[in-house]
Formats: C-alpha cells, sequence, structure tokens
C-alpha cells in the first residue's frame, strides 16, 4: 500500500485554502475552490496565488507580512486537525497483513515527517518518497516510482490510495491501481481515474478493496 500525505492522511488542504482565502479577504480580493483546486498534490501547476491576488488588487502587494500571517493561520488551523476516518485501522490491517506500507508525497520530507511524528504513525512506513527528492513532482510519476523502488515492490504487486486528479494521475502514470479517497477540498474534482471511489478509508477494510480493484 502507497499513500498520499497531503489531504489523505492528514487534512492539510482545507487549511491552506482557508488560510489563503482569508489573506485574499483581508485585501478586498476573492479567491474560490475550483481556481485553488489545481495546485492540490502538485507543486508545478504553473498557478501562482501571489501573482492571483496581486491581478486583483491591481498593484504589488507587500509579500513578507502577509506571508508571515497566513503561515500562522495555516499551522494553526492543521495542529486542530487529526488523521482522517480509516486511516489508523487501514494502517493496522496493513501490519496485519503483513503489506509493505510506503508514502509519495508532492510534499517536503521534513514536512511529511513532522506530521507523521505528531501523530504518532511514522515508523508505519518502510519507504517515505517525497517530493524534494524526485525531479519533478504529481502528476509526474516519478515520486511513485521511488516509492516502489524503496519497497522494493512492482507496481502490478501495489495499490495506491490518493484524493486528488493529480496524485491519481501520478500513481496510474507509474502502473498501480489507484483508491480514491476526496476531502472536502476534492470531493467535486473529477476522481473518474481511479479504479475505485471510497468516501472514507472506513469504508472499507483493505480485502475488499483488494477484491474490488482486482476481480
Amino acid at each position: 500500500m502507497i499513500f498520499d500525505f497531503d489531504g489523505l492522511i492528514l487534512d492539510t488542504e482545507t487549511p491552506e485554502f482557508i488560510a489563503w482565502q482569508e489573506a485574499y479577504s483581508a485585501l478586498g480580493a476573492s479567491l474560490d475552490r475550483q481556481t485553488w483546486a489545481q495546485v492540490i498534490g502538485t507543486l508545478e501547476s504553473g498557478w501562482d496565488p501571489w501573482t492571483y491576488l496581486e491581478e486583483q488588487v491591481g498593484h504589488p502587494v507587500d509579500r513578507g507580512p502577509i506571508r508571515a500571517v497566513r503561515q500562522t493561520r495555516h499551522l494553526a488551523l492543521i495542529d486542530a486537525e487529526v488523521a482522517r476516518p480509516g486511516v489508523r485501522a487501514w494502517l493496522d490491517q496493513a501490519r496485519d497483513l503483513g503489506l509493505r506500507v510506503g508514502l509519495a508525497s508532492s510534499s517536503s520530507a521534513e514536512w511529511v515527517t513532522t506530521y507523521l511524528k505528531r501523530l504518532g504513525i511514522l515508523d508505519r512506513f518502510s519507504a517515505i518518497a517525497t517530493g524534494d527528492r524526485v525531479p519533478h513532482s504529481k502528476p509526474d510519476p516519478a515520486v511513485y516510482r521511488l516509492a516502489l523502488s524503496e519497497l522494493g515492490v512492482g507496481a502490478a504487486d501495489a495499490i495506491a490510495v490518493e484524493d486528488s486528479p493529480n496524485g491519481i494521475a501520478a500513481a496510474k502514470a507509474a502502473g498501480l491501481v489507484v483508491v480514491a479517497v476526496p476531502n472536502a477540498m476534492t470531493a467535486d474534482l473529477d476522481l473518474s481515474a481511479a479504479d475505485l471511489v471510497l468516501e472514507s478509508l472506513a469504508d472499507r477494510s483493505i480485502p475488499g478493496v483488494v477484491r474490488e480493484t482486482t476481480s
């Protein structure tokens, strides 16, 4: 099993959007969810929230103070989050089934490991592949290929668990079966490229998912 991190294990995506939305609002600008959705799961969308903000207000902004307030707010909101439903149960099942567990994230290793430690689940992962270790982030498949290599398994023997179109595209390009579990930010995005879409990991067991995706 190879898990995404942001938005899948811990919902860091909604807090980030809210923090940006509040920063825009403070300057009389607006940021809608559909515009923001293009950056979810990737560092290479080509869309820049600062440029978009300055286009709306019609002039350059003093980014330093805005960044400081936004980052403080973002981290405070994340601190109120807990692991998403079913995550711990799936990690327990994977352990009991003898499955190797990896993580494939576009975020940095420092970011991912900080929150895995906070959740007390860092030791559940045999491989942690992150965006700062590959030349391109999702939807490029490089981070999944790295996770597969470090787990010592082929794509045909692994299932990816994702929450966004960019993540699904990366996992499919690497040859994996993909289970999508959207969060509040991705629930109305097109996740049809996944092999199975669940409202929550708590809705299925790992053996149940394996049966549904390999039958």
